[in-house]
């Protein structure tokens, strides 16, 4: 059994992936409910770079509630594979700073690492860096990893593991994502 925080809390570590649409909706849903609970909750956006001409939904939503705060710290665009830029690199580097300060602070009840694993995926980070941010969290932080491509050393670290399947999606037929549904 893991030791629990001053909070009481085990402060556990959760990983959402799979090919599947909804992680990060999960992830927020998850960290609302524990707002709802008055956790202190933070995410930190790995590879959603602040584009102003098309913000993400859940940006302009959760910037309406106190206590649930949201950093992006990803490149501006979609990232290829392939494509990474030494740009690119150094976002996710000063994101992987960040995550450590917000993890190891005390100051957030549950961190959202939201698409490190597509960090991971795509080499601008590298495993055995998020395992040592896991092992640096202050006890009783909750931590939750979004993103497909999960790497198996952090399947195994992980308290709690839900793969989102794909199944079907209408961009298999044609149809772009859509405000307010897809982003």
């Amino acid at each position: 059994m893991r030791q629990r925080g001053a909070s009481g809390r085990a402060g556990l570590v959760q990983v959402y992936t799979g090919d599947g649409k909804g992680k990060t909706t999960a992830a927020i849903g998850t960290g609302i409910r524990a707002l709802g609970h008055g956790w202190r909750v933070h995410m930190l956006q790995f590879l959603k770079g602040g584009d102003p001409l098309s913000p993400y939904g859940e940006i302009l939503a959760l910037a309406r509630l106190p206590g649930f705060t949201v950093e992006q710290l990803g490149p501006p665009h979609f990232v290829h594979p392939g494509s990474a830029s030494e740009e690119d690199r150094k976002a996710i580097r000063r994101g992987l700073e960040r995550a450590r300060e917000a993890l190891s602070s005390g100051e957030y009840d549950l961190v959202i690492l939201d698409e490190i694993n597509v960090a991971l995926q795509l080499g601008l980070a590298e495993v055995d860096e998020v395992l040592a941010l896991l092992d640096g969290k202050a006890e009783g932080t909750e931590v939750i990893l979004t993103g497909r491509g999960a790497p198996r050393e952090l399947i195994e670290r992980a308290d709690l593991v839900s793969l989102v399947e794909a199944v079907k999606h209408p961009f298999e037929r044609g149809i772009a994502a859509r405000p307010g549904i897809d982003y």
